[in-house]
């Protein structure tokens, strides 16, 4: 479970109770496509026909533009996470982050969840002894990927929830 049982008011949209801005929200979705993009290849090498994680992250996309609902976005995630069933490592970790990157238009804290199935799947696609050292280099890609509105939020949510995230941010 990547998600924290008490939910974060920085991570709640304003019209929510929250703190969190229209912007700085479809930034953080943004962020997390980016994320969970650069992996994606590891599930369409293993998964060729199986388009529903890259549409996941269209869909994610298509949501912090303006052009389709929450619920269109969430739908899409939910068959990203379906496509990731019944594979195990690398294809099935970037299906996963494709899912979690649509989610972000539902619950903003996937956004987090992007980023450490993404590190999950660098691990897994890693020769033998070096998937810690992969698993360093694809946070720090990451990191250097965050819009500077946004960059202060991430990390401090990477240092809160490191533990509940496999501790991937650790690198």
């Amino acid at each position: 479970m990547i998600l924290p049982q008490v939910r974060d008011p920085r991570f709640i949209t304003l019209r929510r109770g929250g703190t969190l801005t229209d912007a700085n929200h479809q930034r953080l979705a943004l962020w997390a496509v980016v994320c969970a993009e650069h992996v994606l290849p590891l599930f369409e090498t293993d998964q060729p026909n199986d388009p529903r994680p890259r549409h996941a992250l269209e869909q994610a996309r298509a949501w912090a533009r303006g052009e389709i609902s929450m619920s269109a976005a969430r739908a899409a995630g939910g068959h990203a996470n379906a496509a990731a069933r019944g594979l195990s490592g690398a294809a099935r970790q970037a299906a996963f982050a494709a899912a979690q990157a649509a989610l972000v238009a539902h619950v903003t804290a996937h956004e987090l969840g992007a980023a450490a199935y993404a590190i999950k799947a660098v691990w897994a696609a890693a020769p033998e002894g070096q998937a810690e050292q992969a698993g360093r280099r694809e946070c720090r890609r990451q990191r250097g990927r965050l819009p500077r509105a946004i960059r202060a939020l991430v990390l401090d949510d990477q240092r809160r929830r490191n533990a509940l995230c496999w501790f991937v941010f650790d690198g």
